[in-house]
């Protein structure tokens, strides 16, 4: 579309690449929860980390998350893409999203009911999930005496912390952003951010702490690899 100047799609389209988007983002909303309840017990039980976190339990866990990214996505598509448009045909965002076609979808109160209700329980409740382990843990590093302790036991979770500050930070400016005049310019921005640059960024945030991948990026930029 960018290349060809041709921005027209079919609804069939749209709604399939709303499902995507929604499906993926709903599974890594939840997703960010379990990494964040998986630093609490690294760090709070670490004894009982192996029988918590098994390999089995993350394959359940993770056939869940997708299963309710699924089943999410399906319902609030159908719903959608039975709602006529009012007020235009056209999308104010780069691609098929929920908040920019609702915007353009005649009203329906039981379509926003269930928006609200989808926003509580996968939006609210995952995030306070995290807020609440990262309370847990922190309240356990700071009680280290050791400073190299202390170090360590963030280090852990430095990554997810700049992952989960990047991803709702985001995403809270755009979908709980009231809706002002002039704000098109800042939802597209903010919309670049959460959809291609925090993605891109999330490989590098959490392969830094890798020795390797250190190693590499020294030798890339010129750098002395000091020998551990």
């Amino acid at each position: 579309m960018f290349l060809t100047g041709n921005y027209t799609l079919s609804s069939a389209k749209c709604f399939t690449q709303m499902y995507f988007f929604n499906h993926l983002a709903t599974t890594e909303d939840l997703l960010l929860s379990i990494m964040a309840y998986d630093r609490y017990v690294a760090i709070c039980n670490p004894l009982h980390y192996h029988s918590l976190l098994s390999k089995k339990n993350c394959v359940v866990i993770m056939t869940v998350l997708w299963v309710l990214g699924f089943v999410n996505s399906a319902m609030t598509i159908i719903t959608l893409s039975k709602i006529p448009m009012c007020y235009s045909n056209t999308v104010s965002q780069f691609f098929c999203e929920l908040k920019a076609f609702d915007k353009i979808s005649c009203p329906n109160a039981g379509f926003q009911s269930m928006i609200y209700l989808e926003a509580l329980i996968l939006g609210l409740g995952p995030f306070l999930c995290s807020i609440i382990s990262y309370i847990k843990v922190i309240i356990v590093i700071l009680r280290i005496k050791s400073r190299d302790g202390r170090s360590k036991a963030f280090s852990t979770c430095s990554s997810h912390l700049i992952v989960l500050t990047m991803c709702y930070g985001t995403w809270i400016s755009v979908y709980v952003m009231p809706p002002y005049e002039d704000t098109r310019v800042f939802e597209l921005t903010l919309s670049v951010l959460y959809t291609t640059i925090t993605p891109m960024l999330n490989p590098l945030i959490y392969s830094v702490r890798n020795k390797d991948v250190k190693r590499a990026l020294l030798k890339l930029v010129g750098g002395k690899v000091r020998e551990e």
